[in-house]
Formats: structure tokens, C-alpha cells, sequence
């Protein structure tokens, strides 16, 4: 396996410390595991959608939770019930599971539903005004030029 030095991107960017130190650690890329499988969908500029099979749970089996730019959902079945028969064949998977996604900054949950075995979480990305870009007017060094910028500041 290859290392990477990012020591001169650490020296030439700003805030992306938390990007290279997933890097770094190497645990962002490994191969996850298969169950259940998931698609992720953007369905809009700053909308997305994280959609998960979970084919024989209901409500009750499931959890989501979102924690540090982290979101988790897990399955298990509550109720384990043994039923009267003898399983032949068992191809539907009932074991439980925790799916782990890291979101980026600004990424919040919208809204989840469960409908015809699929689990979709909506997610949205919401950036605060005070940090949208935002354009900085450049005086020429004398007084008079200050003082409506700061009355401006002040109005704004």
C-alpha cells in the first residue's frame, strides 16, 4: 500500500483539516460492507438522498441518528419470534446492521420514511448566511472612505 505525505497541503490550505485527517487515517476508504445495500442521490443543488434497503423491518426495527457530522442507522429486530415452521432455504437477510455515513459541513437531516422496504433519508445542505461568500469593498487608505464602510458594517 502507498503512503502519502500531505504535509504541503497542510502548509498551503485553510480549513481542511478535518479532510486530511480522514486521509491520514485511511479508516474513510476501506471496503464497507455489502448489507444492506444503499444508493446515495443528489436530487437537487443542495438536497440529497441517502436510500437504504432494509426489506423486512418495519419503524419500530429501525434507528437514525446524527451525531458530529456523522449519520448512523442501524436495524434490529426487536421482536424475535420463532416461527412454527422449518426454514428450507433463508435468502432474506435478518441480521442486524449499522450503515455509517459522514456528512459534510452545513448537512443536516430533512426527513426519513420507510416505504415499500426502502428507507429514505432526505438531506439538505444549509450554509448560514455569515458564511456564504460575500464581497469586501477595498478603500484607498483615507478616513473619509472608512467611515461609510463601518456605517454600512453597522446596518448590515
Amino acid at each position: 500500500m502507498r503512503t502519502f505525505d500531505l504535509t504541503p497541503l497542510y502548509r498551503s490550505t485553510v480549513g481542511f483539516d478535518r479532510l486530511f485527517s480522514l486521509l491520514d487515517q485511511g479508516n474513510g476508504f476501506e471496503a464497507a460492507p455489502g448489507y444492506p445495500p444503499y444508493n446515495i442521490e443528489r436530487t437537487g443543488e443542495n438536497d440529497y438522498r441517502v436510500t437504504v434497503a432494509v426489506a423486512g423491518f418495519g419503524q419500530d426495527d429501525l434507528a437514525i441518528e446524527v451525531k458530529e457530522n456523522t449519520l448512523k442507522i442501524r436495524g434490529e429486530h426487536k421482536d424475535k419470534q420463532d416461527k412454527a415452521g422449518e426454514v428450507l432455504h433463508q435468502g432474506i437477510a435478518a441480521r442486524a446492521f449499522e450503515r455509517v455515513f459522514q456528512l459534510a459541513d452545513f448537512v443536516q437531516v430533512k426527513d426519513a420514511s420507510l416505504e415499500n422496504g426502502l428507507l429514505h433519508v432526505d438531506l439538505v445542505r444549509e450554509i448560514p448566511e455569515a458564511k456564504k461568500p460575500r464581497n469586501i469593498p477595498i478603500g484607498n487608505g483615507s478616513a473619509k472612505s472608512e467611515q461609510p464602510q463601518v456605517i454600512a458594517a453597522k446596518a448590515a
